[in-house]
């Protein structure tokens, strides 16, 4: 059962929406307007690699680059496994 996460395109709130079956129709709205503008997100992610019974953080070859974009600032993400 994922949870989806959607921005409303009118009033720039943010919320989850968990899909129970990926057949069932769902009414898609934003719980704080009402509008059906939503638009679906990426949603962060955050996780530690520990070093088994040391506890010390290891390698867990995830690493960032940030550059300049012409909508700001981009991040992109390179994380272990295939390509």
């Amino acid at each position: 059962m994922p949870i989806f996460e959607f921005k409303c395109l009118d009033c720039d709130e943010y919320q989850e929406i968990l899909v129970m079956n990926k057949d069932e129709e769902m009414e898609m709205v934003c719980s704080h307007c009402g509008s059906g503008n939503l638009e679906r997100i990426l949603s962060t992610t955050n996780h530690t690699v520990s070093g088994g019974s040391s506890g010390q953080p290891v390698d867990s070859g995830v690493s960032t680059q940030t550059r300049t974009c012409s909508s700001g600032s981009c991040t992109s993400y390179t994380i272990p496994g295939p390509a």
